[in-house]
């Protein structure tokens, strides 16, 4: 059974700085995508950022490039986010997705909080 189990959300003051996880389990951890998305009430689910199978090719939401880092180390099963400059509006639930053709699995998302 496969198992995305997120962790390092919290609470931070804005310029901040918060380092997700998110360790898998039941499958090929190396063989799948990874992407962090985030979500806020009432609104959809939005892509932050993505890495390759290797990790060689990454990519960001205009709104936290520069600020953002997607990683993954495949001997550990686990990608990462790293959060710097945190502002308030990236207060959100944060998940992580992997994907493997047409088949995606979502973990139960960890939440940011932003805030003074």
């Amino acid at each position: 059974q496969v198992q995305l189990v997120e962790s390092g959300g919290g609470l931070v003051q804005p310029g901040g700085s918060l380092r997700l996880s998110c360790a898998a389990s039941g499958l090929r951890f190396s063989i799948h995508d990874m992407s962090w998305y985030r979500q806020t009430p009432g609104k959809e689910r939005e892509l932050v950022a993505s890495i390759t199978t290797t990790g060689g090719i990454t990519n960001y939401a205009d709104s936290v490039k520069g600020r953002f880092t997607i990683s993954r180390d495949n001997a550990k099963n686990t990608v990462y986010l790293q959060m710097n400059s945190l502002k308030p509006e990236d207060t959100a639930v944060y998940y992580c997705r992997a994907r493997f053709s047409v088949l995606g699995y979502w973990g139960q998302g960890t939440q940011v909080t932003v805030s003074s």
